[in-house]
């Protein structure tokens, strides 16, 4: 190692590679290496790192992968210039948030294979953050402040032990890449269109059984969802009851067409009610007539066939939402699986 570190300040390198060094401790008098942007540490036995490093203000690239870590080394909330920052292949089980915070720069952060059970809220401090990966860990709950940080066009939390996502994820509307796979989501939340920009969409091996209302609309070149337990495509039965709609609804109703009108006197009233004006902010839209309603009258499933939509061989179960039985029985659309709210 002391021949590395000679070699480095007689050429002033701007890279400096120690992968692979069996390396358990970092010497202190690598802090002297000022210029270096790129530190690739990966592939020894680290557990920590000496506090000198802070003096590497010009560090942009830093690679811990496949160390000791138990936890994000605290020298490196100084690294404030660091873009990326590999720490896969660790022991961390926490993730600090004074690190976060010294890292408003970071565009990568890779956390894979490690022993991460909480992603905290302060995530959202890495406000220019575009790739994150966390796979192979024990994650249940993705923060909804994730949805804050607009520059996202790559989430991986592929192997870990979520049950769901944050609404808020779809209006990540540069997001390109999200590889949710091998975990135990049973549905993704409506909103789906969010996702203007995403082009490849990996949920296989959950327990999925449909996707939400618009899913076909996405523009995806690649979904892959395999290993889910998506309705069947066959019919199934159902008894049409009586509809009787609540006085509540058919003021609902009325007031969501009405509201549609800028100078109706409906419209120009809601302001001054904003209670009403947040339960209305609940409102659907039925899928064959496009009326707008308050309470969904029946929940179908539609399949579709990708190869028109996405270019792809298969059909998928899609959420349908109708207002009345009259549009369930339109001839011109198939629903299957009629459930009634």
């Amino acid at each position: 190692m002391a021949n590395d570190l000679v070699r480095a300040l007689r050429t002033k390198a701007k890279t400096l590679s120690l992968s692979c060094r069996k390396i358990t401790n970092l010497p202190e008098d690598y802090a002297r290496l000022t210029w270096i942007v790129i530190l690739k540490l990966n592939n020894n036995y680290l557990s920590d790192l000496p506090p000198e490093l802070k003096f590497l203000q010009q560090l942009t690239e830093l690679n811990l992968g496949n160390n000791a870590f138990e936890e994000v080394p605290s020298v490196l909330a100084h690294l404030c210039c660091l873009k990326k920052l590999y720490l896969y292949g660790n022991k961390i089980r926490h993730l600090s948030s004074q690190v976060l915070e010294g890292l408003p720069n970071l565009v990568l952060l890779n956390l894979n294979h490690n022993n991460i059970e909480v992603i905290p809220s302060e995530i959202m401090l890495l406000a220019n953050l575009e790739s994150i990966s966390v796979t192979h860990n024990h994650v249940e709950h993705i923060p909804v402040e994730l949805g804050s940080i607009k520059s996202l066009r790559e989430i991986n939390f592929t192997n870990n032990k979520l049950t769901g996502i944050p609404q808020q994820l779809y209006s990540l509307t540069q997001l390109r890449k999200l590889y949710l796979a091998r975990n135990n989501l049973t549905e993704l939340p409506e909103g789906v269109l969010g996702w203007k920009n995403l082009k490849i969409l990996d949920v296989a091996g959950n327990h999925l059984s449909v996707f939400p209302v618009g899913f076909q609309l996405l523009t995806l070149d690649e979904l892959f969802f395999e290993g889910n337990c998506l309705v069947p495509f066959m019919p199934m039965e159902s008894i049409q009851e009586k509809e009787i709609l609540s006085l509540k609804e058919l003021s609902a109703r009325l007031i969501l067409r009405e509201g549609t009108h800028k100078f109706s006197v409906l419209s120009r009233a809601l302001p001054y009610y904003p209670k009403l004006q947040d339960l209305l902010s609940h409102w659907g839209q039925c899928a064959v007539c496009s009326e707008p309603f308050l309470t969904t009258w029946l929940e179908c499933v539609q399949f579709i066939n990708l190869r028109k939509h996405m270019d792809m061989k298969s059909f998928i179960p899609v959420r349908v939402l109708l207002c009345s039985y009259g549009c369930f029985n339109r001839n011109d659309h198939q629903y299957y699986g009629l459930v009634r709210l």
